[in-house]
């Protein structure tokens, strides 16, 4: 067999063009689409908080350095044929370690179990090289159309590459809005950290608080409140340590917007109550408290403080008149009273549905359906 024919005529150009292509349209979507707030907090903290990171700058900075390295890669181990896909591993790595990162609870950067599986992979990818550089000189010649065999095994190889990107990324939904969200407070665009996530029922204490602090800067913290979904404990209402962290926006600003700075760690409560006593909390620090009694469950609480900072009359934001509502059926000896026909009577309503259901999981199901958004709801249902 004269295999200077099967040289002359190996005209792969179809193939290394749809290779770049895919190549090129992932990469660049993945960075802009997906994984930019991810990217923006890697570079926040790798550089000390001193750099803003552009996604659109960043996308095409990033896709032109791994093309470029493909570029070089193939023109070491010149694989063509069927195998030519494989010269954009090391760039599908590369796109896969920027986009792991993780964080911990104090902020530091990981990458997770890639450390050690990406030099696996290193290492049986040069074993796969070198085993196709001794297939391809007996390789059949194939022709380089957008049908033919050479360029589907090809296409092949590069959404397997793709989806191990895919998996390999921070695909953290709720971390992804936590960031997003961020991002979002950062450029005082309150209406979009909080539509971020919005139709998701995941979230944790960061995101929570997050949210929190949205609302209040658009003065609907108790006419919002109850209807994301919330961890059950007021710790998180503030980034005081534990569960409820920020990864970039300054946290100062939040402590200003409702009053002083700590000196030192508090429980959220605690330091909302000892700043009204002290007279240096703003008007958010008494929305901030009451939204915390809520939280808690701790409906004495919340009464015996309502009308410090409010009248009882239908003015009241949405979730303190349910709250009201409910506390006033759950106690025979109320230290305040309010009334509300509409409530009463749409609260009435929620306890037939209750009493209608045979079973824990239909009465919770029904619930859910027609009362998701409700204080009722949260207080009964969420642990």
């Amino acid at each position: 067999m004269n295999y200077n024919n099967l040289h002359k005529n190996d005209s792969t150009v179809a193939v290394k063009v749809m290779c770049a292509v895919v190549f090129v349209c992932f990469s660049f979507l993945w960075l802009y689409y997906f994984q930019a707030d991810v990217l923006a907090v890697t570079q926040h903290i790798l550089s000390g908080g001193q750099t803003h990171y552009d996604r659109t700058i960043g996308a095409l900075i990033i896709t032109v350095v791994l093309l470029l390295l493909q570029v070089v890669i193939y023109s070491i181990i010149k694989l063509r044929k069927f195998s030519h896909a494989l010269t954009f591993f090391p760039s599908m790595v590369g796109l896969a370690l920027l986009t792991s990162a993780s964080y911990t609870i104090d902020n530091s950067l990981s990458i997770g179990h890639l450390w050690w599986i990406c030099p696996l992979l290193m290492i049986v990818w040069g074993f796969a090289v070198m085993a196709a550089h001794k297939i391809q000189p007996y390789e059949k010649y194939a022709a380089s159309g957008l049908f033919s065999r050479c360029m589907w095994v090809n296409m092949l190889l590069m959404v397997l590459m793709t989806l191990f990107v895919a998996f390999a990324g921070n695909t953290n939904s709720v971390f992804h809005f936590r960031v997003h969200a961020e991002t979002a407070l950062s450029e005082r665009n309150y209406d979009e950290a909080l539509r971020v996530g919005h139709l998701s029922v995941e979230t944790d204490g960061s995101l929570m608080m997050l949210r929190m602090y949205a609302l209040s800067r658009k003065g609907l913290l108790g006419e919002k409140l109850f209807s994301y979904p919330l961890v059950a404990s007021s710790d998180v209402m503030l980034p005081t340590g534990g569960d409820a962290q920020m990864i970039k926006y300054p946290v100062d600003s939040l402590y200003r917007h409702i009053g002083a700075i700590p000196r030192q760690p508090m429980r959220p409560m605690d330091y909302l109550r000892t700043i009204l006593r002290s007279g240096q909390a703003k008007p958010a620090a008494k929305d901030y408290l009451l939204c915390g009694y809520l939280i808690d469950k701790d409906l004495d609480g919340f009464a015996q403080t309502l009308s410090r900072f409010y009248p009882l009359n239908d003015s009241l934001p949405r979730y303190y008149r349910e709250a009201l509502v409910l506390y006033a059926h759950l106690r025979s000896h109320p230290v305040i009273t309010y009334h509300d026909a509409v409530l009463n009577e749409d609260f009435e309503d929620f306890r037939e549905l209750e009493s209608s259901c045979s079973t824990e999981s239909e009465r919770r199901g029904k619930v859910l359906e027609n009362y998701a958004n409700s204080y009722w709801y949260y207080y009964g249902y969420i642990e």
